[in-house]
């Protein structure tokens, strides 16, 4: 039999049969639907968290206090771990491959300018924030290269959003506000960045590194980021900010991390979560798998009288089990093509009624889905086709 009577001999039995044989794909059609709708989920949150740790650019790194790997005995290092200083981050600056260096305290505090107050994020940095971070200034300009040091005028940039609910269109450059008591005069205002991870950074205000650490009673800083060349390698760039460190704090009581590194844990953690969420649809379809295994073996009680038909003109066993094995690959595909359609409309009618939810049709996810429901067909089908073929033909026709 050739594979174009095996298909149409297969259809035309699945057609034969409709009610019995949607109930039956009902499962797989409600498991690849599923499967579809969590994964563009899972892929879209990925895209999403991916796209926001990389619109600063790919080659930053950053320099953290404290080692996170560690060996020995629990407890041993208490004391020994340094804080990261405004030294270290100018001792960094003379690594080879190195751009620009910027250090970050971050934290709570309430602005007073013009007869208004608002509770906002601080950000204490460096002057070349704008260089490294894509920044770009609406007024006036962004700390000075004196803001880098230990003795830094008391200077502040607002971001957009909070320069409007201050100062609304008025120009706030010079103007002297109070910053959780202490005075500072603005130098600029910066342009809409939008948002990071839910974290508003135009709803920020930005001054000096060693200001921020005076306010919050901090002896280090939160971190360093190091902007290098695109030329550079990252592995020799790590060996020299490793000399640098190592020389300036005599033990690696600091981690550094490569955007990188950071990408593929992140990256890891997201597909195992896609994985477990399609896993969740993978229920339905071991559902469905069950429901194929049981009507097809109805199927072959209720057509005994056919089969044995089959096997007195001739045809061999192993092309009944074919034929009873493409029936069940057949139902299980079209479950399968229906639910990808369902799935793939679920996901854009998400989209259009949650808009901020993260919505990415993988179409590797979509083959795959379809691939498995074809697999469980076959999977399903193996049994009830076995019965089929390994019937006595005088018995077989011998049933009503």
């Amino acid at each position: 039999m050739s594979l174009r009577d095996l298909f149409l001999f297969s259809l035309r039995s699945v057609i034969a049969y409709k009610m019995r044989a949607s109930l039956t794909a009902l499962g797989i059609t409600i498991g690849i639907c599923s499967v579809v709708i969590l994964t563009s989920i899972g892929e879209g949150i990925q895209t999403y968290v991916v796209s926001e740790f990389t619109q600063f650019g790919t080659n930053i790194l950053g320099v953290n206090p404290g080692k996170k790997t560690t060996m020995g005995i629990p407890g041993a290092i208490i004391g020994s771990v340094r804080p990261l200083t405004l030294d270290d981050a100018q001792a960094l600056n003379r690594v080879s491959g190195v751009l620009a260096v910027v250090p970050a305290v971050q934290g709570n505090v309430q602005v007073e300018g013009n007869n208004k107050s608002r509770r906002t994020t601080l950000i204490g940095t460096g002057s070349q924030m704008p260089y490294v971070y894509k920044f770009e200034l609406a007024l006036g300009s962004f700390l000075p290269a004196d803001s880098d040091g230990h003795r830094s005028r008391p200077v502040a940039v607002l971001g957009a959003k909070l320069w409007k609910e201050l100062y609304g269109s008025k120009n706030p450059l010079g103007d002297r506000i109070r910053i959780s008591g202490s005075r500072y005069r603005v130098l600029g205002v910066l342009k809409p960045k939008g948002e990071i991870l839910g974290f508003d950074l135009d709803d920020s205000i930005y001054i000096p590194a060693h200001h921020s650490m005076v306010l919050f009673d901090r002896e280090g800083l939160m971190g360093i980021d190091v902007l290098y060349s695109p030329h550079a390698s990252t592995k020799e760039l790590t060996k020299g900010i490793h000399r640098v460190m190592l020389a300036r704090h005599g033990a690696e009581d600091y981690t550094i991390v490569t955007q990188e590194r950071m990408l593929e844990t992140l990256g890891s953690i997201l597909a195992i979560l896609t994985l477990s969420v399609a896993g969740i649809g993978g229920v339905s379809i071991i559902v469905g798998a069950i429901g194929i295994l049981t009507i097809t073996y109805i199927a072959v009680s209720e057509r005994t009288s056919e089969i044995g038909l089959l096997r007195a003109l001739g045809v061999e066993p192993r092309t009944i089990l074919i034929l009873f094995l493409s029936e069940a690959i057949c139902v299980a595909s079209l479950g399968g093509l229906l639910g990808l359609v369902l799935g793939i409309s679920g996901s854009f009618i998400l989209k259009v009624f949650i808009p901020a939810l993260p919505i990415a049709i993988n179409w590797y996810y979509l083959v795959l889905a379809e691939l498995i429901a074809i697999f469980v067909g076959l999977v399903a089908g193996i049994l009830p086709a076995r019965k089929a073929a390994k019937m006595d033909t005088i018995e077989a026709l011998r049933t009503e």
